[in-house]
């Protein structure tokens, strides 16, 4: 049986303004006031897990120990076929530079990789992300969402982050870097991942 949410605040475990923001967005419907890791002064944990589900839930409970609060975090990647579902949970670590992450770079490495193996197309990828929400006496709930497509190149698109231009939602002839927030909220790996939460401990 999944435990219903009854508090009336939230932490969300991330540092990542855009994230908080869309979190802030889709809980607002549910009258739950949301809080930011970064207002609460939080250091980020490492993550040291090799799963989605396992970095996720380091964030969510060393947040709500630390604060007392419910607390959710999210783990999130792409995985690519023809690269053996790489780079997945090091999609950030990809992107570090010495000057923060670059995910144009990113995405070439990942195109240069796909070129040198000689991978058919269509070079189907899937953006997975993974929810937990952790309460302050150990327990958490884990829900997980994926969106599958074909990656493209070059790359497409000025709007989101991370690998949306080069990802292209399958039914979509658009990436996700050339829809508007609305459109790819509606379908991303995140909001099949936040409407299984909102069902299993809000609904």
């Amino acid at each position: 049986m999944t435990r219903k949410f009854t508090e009336n605040r939230i932490l969300i475990a991330t540092h990542n303004a855009g994230k908080l923001a869309e979190m802030r967005q889709l809980f607002a419907p549910h009258g739950v006031e949301v809080v930011g890791a970064a207002e609460m002064n939080l250091p980020e944990p490492e993550e040291t897990e090799t799963t989605f589900v396992g970095n996720a839930r380091i964030k969510a409970h060393a947040a709500a120990k630390a604060t007392g609060l419910p607390a959710l975090a999210d783990d999130s990647g792409i995985e690519v076929e023809a690269l053996d579902n790489a780079p997945g949970v090091y999609t950030a670590d990809w992107a570090e530079t010495e000057n923060g992450r670059d995910f144009v770079m990113a995405m070439t490495k990942t195109r240069n990789l796909l070129e040198e193996k000689n991978a058919p197309h269509p070079r189907r990828a899937r953006f997975c992300a993974t929810l937990v929400l952790a309460w302050p006496d150990g327990h958490d709930e884990v829900f997980e969402g994926k969106v599958n497509g074909t990656l493209v190149w070059p790359m497409r698109g000025e709007e989101g982050h991370g690998y949306d231009p080069m990802f292209q939602p399958d039914g979509h002839e658009v990436t996700f870097a050339e829809m508007d927030a609305e459109q790819k909220n509606s379908i991303s790996h995140r909001a099949d991942a936040f409407a299984k939460l909102i069902a299993g401990c809000f609904g």
